[in-house]
């Protein structure tokens, strides 16, 4: 039986455009809240690149909602050109030409139903990758710390979740989510099911997601040290009050992920260790390596990027370089990532039961 499952992600991302265009319309017309410009608590209004604008930008938000609402609306049309779209042996004969498909949705044929998905991947990516900023990987990093910091005691400066979490960054994952519903719905639409993501890809994508962040933890370890790792003595000496404690802690968490990370291609990514009690044994639901997989993948391009751009501005000294080079190389990072979780995803779902390991004691029994 046919499957069409492009439907329910474009209705999905029709209506995050919907509410989101209201919003920007709101914010246009006087309501408070807007996330960016002058009530952004950015405190130097360089991390996002909509800083300068003002709440009149509102209407340009209203404007764009509604061509990410009509393109989300076009994704729900059948692409017969699909696989997934292919009849089967048992599902009922074709319509007579012209009639509407079981639904109610019409097929999408020839060049004009490729235009939504070469629309919609653009629109996606600017949503997803360009509008947030290097915040969101912050309030994500510190969220363990200050759900820590009451059973050990910890002050952190006084610092909260609305610290971590403004409404600024809240809104930065809500344009996450339009641009995720939009990014589903164009790749179920499209043409084809492509073999790049190969499980030998995978494998390559997994040591290079470990490989890249290492330089990063080096240099905030050895801060950590009093070592000037690629930074100046005068610069190492502005953060000893705690700042490079809390960098060693990032690069820490970088590299239990990078330790992760490795689950995408070894066993235990596939059945749960033995160590583990309730569990051991049991097989690992693919979505739980997926989505946190790709959401790091998302959140460290963010990132990855604004240092980018900080970098072509001009913000950083060559001298300093273990500031700032690190972390411009985050999008390969981040691209590994999800490339590595996607080809995961496609063995798993190839193959949903893990091959059970034969040691040799049990090699010689059977024989």
């Amino acid at each position: 039986m046919t499957i069409f499952t492009s439907g329910r992600y474009g209705y999905a991302a029709a209506l995050w455009a919907v509410a989101y265009g209201l919003l920007g319309a709101a914010w246009a017309l006087g309501a408070p809240g807007y996330p960016w410009g002058a009530d952004d608590p950015d405190p130097d209004g360089a991390l996002s690149i909509l800083a300068g604008t003002a709440p009149p930008f509102g209407w340009w938000i209203a404007a764009f909602s509604a061509l990410v609402a009509a393109t989300a609306l076009a994704l729900t049309r059948r692409n017969d050109a699909h696989p997934a779209n292919t009849p089967g042996p048992n599902d009922p004969p074709p319509r007579r030409p012209g009639a509407s498909p079981r639904g109610g949705e019409r097929p999408a044929k020839g060049v004009w139903g490729r235009v939504p998905v070469l629309v919609a991947w653009p629109i996606a990516a600017l949503l997803v990758l360009v509008v947030p900023d290097s915040r969101l990987m912050m309030g994500v990093a510190y969220t363990p710390l200050l759900l820590a910091a009451p059973l050990f005691g910890w002050g952190l400066g006084g610092a909260t979740f609305a610290d971590a979490w403004p409404w600024p960054v809240l809104n930065q994952l809500v344009c996450v989510l339009g641009g995720l519903l939009l990014a589903a719905a164009a790749r179920h639409h499209g043409r084809g099911r492509g073999n790049w993501f190969t499980p030998a890809r995978g494998r390559i994508a997994v040591y290079v997601a470990v490989a890249v962040p290492l330089v990063y933890c080096a240099t905030r370890w050895a801060w950590a040290l009093g070592i000037p790792l690629g930074v100046s003595a005068e610069f190492l000496a502005a953060g000893e009050d705690g700042l490079w404690l809390a960098g060693a802690y990032l690069a820490t968490f970088g590299a239990l992920g990078g330790v992760l990370t490795l689950g995408l291609v070894q066993r235990w990514g596939e059945v749960f260790p033995r160590w583990i009690p309730g569990l051991r044994g049991r097989r690992v639901p693919p979505l739980l390596a997926v989505v946190p997989a790709g959401f790091v993948s998302i959140i460290v391009t963010v990132a990855g990027l604004t240092y980018i751009r900080w970098t072509v501005a001009g913000r950083f000294a060559l001298e300093e370089w273990g500031a700032w080079l690190p972390e411009c190389f985050w999008p390969v990072w981040g691209a590994a990532l999800a490339t590595a979780a996607v080809c995961y995803h496609r063995r798993r779902r190839a193959s949903p039961q893990p091959v059970a390991e034969v040691s040799p004691r049990s090699a010689g029994r059977a024989r």
